[in-house]
């Protein structure tokens, strides 16, 4: 039996999974033992740590109900990180992928649960060498966990599009906004929850896969969006980590105000058949971002993701104002009315440069030193 720890609603945390370059060529370098060596030179309580293979590290936060709070530790957290890389002549940047490290480059991090993923999975897991921001956010009890993973689903191609950051893969340009997303998609437990409509229900889909052998615990599932019951949280994995300090903050805003309209309007209409469209609707947003098109199952309509999501941002108006997260919204709009795109400021780099080494160092360039407010475009 899952025990589901009750959190305050509405609370937020962000995990960000960064990028560890050589200062050369910009190629991935296995430099996550000294940095975090150097990192722990001087106390500081931050959850830094290492992440599957050598060439990553993972950030992150406390527990907040305040975006702005919640901006402020990462600007301290980057800041650690900058002046510990410094003195290793590292680099640091976010992306959803690096644009030409080749996966049989990678070493696997010592960590027994990353050593068994290994062995399970083969050269799938070096391939897992990309980096994503996951978002938790607060629930009562496990039912309503459940409840807001169904709603959230609707809303994955908003966060993918916001997010996308990872168009060149293996040294190509892949025509997609976001690449990452494929090496995940290859996990045979990808994808996302099956439709039960309470914890217990949950339990029971659980134990059955427990007792067929198939999952030990909730790390087993690669769901798009899945339940976290030790944390209290719903947990967003779709998102690439994006480019700048302040998007992971405005996409933890956006959850946050769809999360506060789930159980402010007890929405509670669990059924199969949106899902009908949703890996379509994923698919759509990955490839194209905010020109793709999402198909409502229901309605049997279909409208561009960029409309839908301004539409969504329009409707949030009242959350936003309750959350004190106006300036987000905001923000959100005018990325979403400009199309605003780290992937499309990656490609414009490479249209410049010629030079796959410079995208690199530009984005770690900007990840390391940007201000807030000081986007890509």
């Amino acid at each position: 039996m899952l025990e589901f720890t009750q959190s305050q609603p509405l609370t937020l945390g962000v995990e960000l999974e960064l990028m560890i370059l050589n200062r050369r060529d910009y190629n991935l370098t296995r430099g996550s033992d000294d940095l975090l060596l150097q990192v722990d030179r001087k106390p500081h309580g931050y959850d830094i740590k290492p992440e599957i293979t050598q060439g990553m590290i993972e950030i992150g936060t406390a527990v907040h109900s305040d975006v702005n709070a919640m901006l402020e530790e990462l600007l301290a957290i980057r800041k650690l990180l900058v002046d510990s890389a410094h003195k290793l002549n590292l680099g640091l940047a976010g992306g959803g992928a690096h644009p030409f490290q080749h996966w049989d480059d990678q070493r696997i991090y010592p960590k027994e649960r990353y050593q068994l993923v290994s062995e399970l999975y083969g050269y799938l897991a070096k391939q897992f060498t990309v980096y994503g921001q996951h978002i938790h956010i607060g629930c009562p009890d496990g039912d309503a966990a459940v409840r807001l993973t169904h709603y959230l689903a609707r809303y994955i191609p908003h966060f993918i599009a916001l997010s996308a950051s990872s168009p060149f893969y293996q040294g190509v340009d892949t025509s997609f906004q976001t690449s990452r997303l494929t090496s995940v998609n290859a996990f045979p437990l990808s994808g996302c929850m099956p439709v039960v409509d309470s914890w217990s229900a949950f339990n029971d889909y659980f134990e059955r896969m427990e007792a067929l052998g198939i999952v030990a615990s909730m790390k087993d599932f690669y769901w798009d969006i899945r339940p976290k019951p030790e944390y209290g949280t719903v947990e967003i994995r779709i998102c690439d980590t994006p480019l700048s300090i302040e998007t992971p903050v405005l996409l933890a805003a956006y959850a946050q105000m769809l999360a506060r309209r789930c159980f402010e309007e007890e929405w509670n209409d669990i059924c199969s058949e949106p899902y009908l469209t949703y890996s379509y609707n994923r698919f759509q947003a990955c490839r194209f971002g905010f020109d793709g098109v999402m198909v409502d199952a229901r309605t049997k309509q279909q409208q561009g993701l960029q409309e839908d999501l301004l539409d969504t941002l329009r409707a949030l108006e009242p959350h936003a104002e309750a959350l004190g997260s106006q300036r987000q919204l905001a923000a959100l709009r005018q990325r979403a009315l400009k199309c605003h795109s780290d992937s499309r400021w990656l490609r414009q780099i490479f249209e410049q440069s010629g030079s796959l080494s410079e995208v690199v160092r530009r984005q770690s360039e900007h990840w390391m030193y940007a201000e807030p407010g000081v986007g890509v475009n």
